[in-house]
């Protein structure tokens, strides 16, 4: 089974009866290679097409097409396990990077509460502004 040509305009295939195909059989053939076209043969009298004649490109098996698309879905697997363990390290990179601050901006509020006066304005706002860090 062949794939059909997809061609960059996106004609339609024309369609011609077996004996005309006969007869023109160079012509649509280099019609073929030189501009994509596609053609449908039909029984003469029966509109239902029986062959086609395609591009070279284009006539693949239905089990290359398979085999294509199994490639596509290994490569595909394979960058998503590589993206996926990417994520992870840099999850795990971020936490460490986050505790290692969280640990910093404590060694920081216990000197400042050390140094600065009870009830300061200032640190008070200072404690708001960091209050979701300080929680975590």
């Amino acid at each position: 089974m062949a794939v059909p040509a997809l061609t960059p305009r996106n004609i339609p295939p024309r369609s011609l009866p077996l004996r005309e195909a006969r007869t023109r059989l160079s012509q649509l053939v280099a019609m073929a290679e030189l501009t994509d076209t596609v053609t449908v043969v039909t029984r003469d009298g029966d509109p239902r097409p029986i062959a086609a004649i395609v591009p070279a490109e284009a006539a693949r098996s239905a089990a290359q097409a398979r085999a294509d698309a199994g490639r596509l879905a290994e490569v595909t697997a394979g960058w998503s396990r590589r993206l996926e363990a990417q994520r992870e390290q840099a999850g795990r990179r971020h936490a460490a990077e986050l505790r290692a601050m969280r640990a910093a901006l404590a060694e920081v509020w216990a000197e400042l509460e050390r140094r600065a006066t009870p009830g300061d304005a200032e640190v008070a706002r200072l404690r708001a502004a960091h209050a979701d860090l300080l929680a975590g």
